[in-house]
């Protein structure tokens, strides 16, 4: 299992769908999935879409920097990953540093979100 190509891809992934629509995030997560926003926690796939989409800003774009991957299990059924980055957000020239740190556990052949942290790197 590559866990470096699994991570790339996820993110990439991720993001891309965070950009074209929020609500489409819903099958990435599960009930008992949970999401920590800036100190507010959410569980569960539509409490943590309903959180996603109400965020106040219409268009983002996430410019990752790094992505560090590594196995949170020793069958390596759960993945720890770790972003950091820039968001373009709506028409603002300032980018926003941003960390977002993903669990993503095994199920069948593919992995779903069981934890995400995100946290705006600010001053």
């Amino acid at each position: 299992m590559d866990i470096a190509a699994i991570a790339k891809n996820f993110t990439e992934h991720y993001y891309s769908v965070f950009s074209e629509g929020r609500k489409n995030l819903a099958p990435l997560y599960r009930p008992h999935s949970m999401l920590t926003w800036e100190n507010k926690q959410f569980q569960g796939a539509p409490s943590i879409v309903e959180h996603l989409i109400e965020l106040p800003f219409e268009r983002v774009v996430h410019k990752v920097t790094t992505c560090d991957a590594q196995p949170s299990s020793l069958d390596m059924s759960t993945l720890l990953i770790s972003v950091t980055g820039m968001l373009m957000v709506d028409d603002g020239e300032q980018p926003l540093n941003f960390s977002q740190v993903f669990v993503l556990a095994k199920e069948g052949e593919s992995f779903y979100v069981l934890n995400d942290i995100f946290r705006l790197n600010l001053g």
